[in-house]
């Protein structure tokens, strides 16, 4: 399954039009949330049901198709049933109890409602909200795809513009031949990752470098009337240069990862909680503008591709075990360089990069993604309830066009 993303164009109205309909779902979802609050115990075709309920009570609700009000409806059952898994896996902290929405930004189709040209260069929305024909521009081939496989079509409002994405029923897995190499890497801050075999990739910082032009975009914001209309365009030129910065680390994550994985038959990483990591607020800018999260997503979904092995490895005294003896040699975070009495000289990322890569080694001979935990015993431990780790990300579906 992959998501083909165009950039869509159209008439002002046509703009208005797409606002209406996103609208319409938020009061879709909201509304079957809060028939779920009254009425604890209902299922997810309750929902459904109630969705035609709607329909019938409030024109505009009529007005957009029933598939769309159908996807609104599992938008707020997803909400649900995380909140139910979070109780029953006993999440500790808060569970995530569903909450109304205050701003949505898509609106989905499923396999009605929307119409696409024979050179597959435009789309019509065929609903009562008056979308109609849309332009598409992009770089996918949507053309080498049969409508049947397009499962959904969905409208997403973004700061710079609307775009439609298509999810596509496709296997997307590539027969690679052995690269006859393994690799270990440890995410940093000064570097953005140090591998078993001592190369380093330098760190963008793509906030830390945007961070003068935010401040600048900012106080043209908050100078500007409240309401205003040239206010809402200030909101508009700071929120497009966010996007363009998010962008950008998505983008440098995703070819580094692409890089890793093609190029070895074995890639071991570390297990971060990015979310415990954070609460650091010394380090917490410096740790979000890296984008480790987004490196892992896409090493992930590249190994599956590919047909390569992801480990995923707890991290516990990587840093402070030697990689030669297996002495423990502790240091603080500002001693970059490891020591030990056995002689061994190594880069504090270095020396952690090989005992990651050491504790996967035994995962040789499994396929997918695991998660490793170094107990006496040296079992594999996957991402269960019971294993102690959490499994932090999913699979990913979106690749960039140029890859």
């Amino acid at each position: 399954m992959i998501i083909l993303e165009f950039k869509a164009y159209g008439k002002k109205h046509q703009y208005l039009a797409i606002e209406e309909a996103i609208r319409t779902v938020k009061f879709v979802r909201n509304s079957c949330l809060r028939l779920w609050i009254d009425n604890r115990g209902i299922s997810k075709y309750d929902l459904n049901k109630y969705c035609r309920v709607l329909a019938k009570d409030f024109d505009f609700a009529s007005e957009l198709n029933s598939t769309a009000r159908q996807a609104a409806a599992e938008r707020a059952w997803s909400s649900i049933a995380r909140f139910y898994d979070n109780c029953n896996k006993k999440v500790s902290g808060k569970k995530g109890f569903p909450r109304f929405q205050k701003h949505c930004r898509s609106v989905e189709y499923k396999q009605s409602g929307w119409k696409l040209s024979p050179d597959k260069k435009s789309i019509t929305f065929t609903d009562k909200k008056g979308i109609g024909k849309l332009k598409l521009k992009g770089t996918w081939d949507l053309w080498r795809f049969d409508k049947k496989q397009i499962k959904r079509a969905r409208i997403v409002k973004r700061a710079d513009g609307y775009y439609v994405q298509f999810c596509v029923s496709v296997d997307v897995k590539e027969q690679l031949k052995p690269a006859d190499a393994t690799v270990g890497l440890d995410v940093g801050l000064k570097d953005f990752y140090t591998d078993s075999r001592g190369k380093t990739e330098p760190n963008p910082r793509f906030y830390r470098t945007g961070e003068k032009r935010l401040k600048f975009y900012q106080r043209r914001v908050s100078r500007k009337k409240k309401g205003s209309t040239n206010r809402k365009k200030a909101i508009n030129r700071l929120a497009r240069h966010h996007l363009s910065i998010s962008r950008r680390r998505e983008e440098h994550a995703k070819r580094l990862a692409r890089c890793v994985v093609r190029s070895n038959d074995l890639v071991a990483y570390e297990d971060l909680r990015v979310k415990n990591l954070v609460k650091n607020h010394c380090l917490a800018k410096s740790i979000n503008d890296a984008g480790w999260y987004q490196f892992r997503k896409w090493l992930e979904h590249f190994g599956q591709k590919f047909g390569r092995v992801t480990v995923a490895v707890n991290p516990a005294y990587t840093s402070q075990n030697c990689s030669d003896c297996g002495e423990v040699v502790k240091k603080s975070l500002s001693t970059r360089t490891h020591i030990c009495q056995c002689g061994c000289q190594l880069g504090r990322d270095h020396n952690a990069a090989i005992n990651i890569l050491n504790r996967a080694l035994g995962t040789v001979g499994h396929t997918g993604t695991w998660v490793i935990d170094p107990n006496p015993c040296g079992e594999l431990t996957s991402t269960l309830p019971d294993s102690g780790l959490v499994e932090q990300v999913g699979s990913l579906k979106q690749e960039s066009p140029r890859l």
